[in-house]
């Protein structure tokens, strides 16, 4: 009579801090990065985790590091925001060393206001006592100047994803709330979230682990 294996268990909040907790182990301070295309719950999972371990965790979204409506008007890029070559890499690479090397004090860490369109100082803090600096964003995989310099710094990556359909719903509705019609919103995720997401995607095999965020407990209603 042949056995049937047992189904695999989806990870829950509670199973993914605990791994993540892990790093801790290799350092007095460590990165754990998320990384994955636009919508595929990225940064829902990082303050999750954060919010799960408590004092000794902090959160580092790569989205503070959007350059100003004003730099990618500069740089013709406003039609192309949220694409890799319209973030401060280096700025935010030199955080993350600060991240490492500076524990005894606070440091403050910017982050993108969607209501204002732009980027932010200071919305969130490392704190001295955080152990884990749970980071995240598209392009953490990608091996491009700046970003892979950023991911060797990492005690590891997690690639996040989620089907397309599924991401498409969340980036619609994300366009609409920040004021887009809904054929301006279709139209900027067709035309900048879909071409982002490709190159994201090729940065898969460079993740330490892949999780999808369907089913996860802190996605459900």
């Amino acid at each position: 009579m042949e056995i049937a294996e047992p189904a695999p268990v989806e990870p829950t909040l509670e199973s993914l801090a605990a791994d993540a907790w892990q790093l801790t182990a290799s350092g007095p301070r460590v990165l754990l990065g998320l990384a994955g295309p636009p919508g595929a719950g990225k940064s829902t999972l990082a303050r999750a985790l954060v919010e799960r371990i408590g004092a000794e965790a902090a959160y580092l979204p790569l989205d503070g590091f959007h350059l100003s409506n004003a730099q990618l008007e500069r740089l013709g890029l406003t039609e192309r925001k949220g694409s890799e070559p319209s973030f401060d890499v280096y700025g935010y690479l030199a955080l993350l060393r600060r991240v490492l090397t500076e524990k005894g004090r606070d440091l403050y860490v910017p982050d993108f206001d969607r209501t204002l369109d732009e980027p932010v100082a200071a919305r969130h803090r490392v704190a001295p006592s955080a152990r884990l600096v749970v980071t995240e964003g598209n392009y953490l995989g990608c091996d491009l100047p700046g970003w892979r310099e950023a991911r060797g710094l990492m005690a590891a990556l997690w690639y996040v994803e989620a089907p397309g359909g599924v991401r498409q719903l969340r980036l619609v509705e994300r366009q609409l709330r920040g004021g887009r019609t809904r054929v301006g919103a279709e139209g900027w995720v067709r035309t900048n979230d879909g071409p982002n997401g490709e190159l994201v995607e090729e940065s898969r095999g460079r993740a330490d682990r892949i999780l999808s965020t369907i089913g996860m407990d802190m996605f459900k209603s």
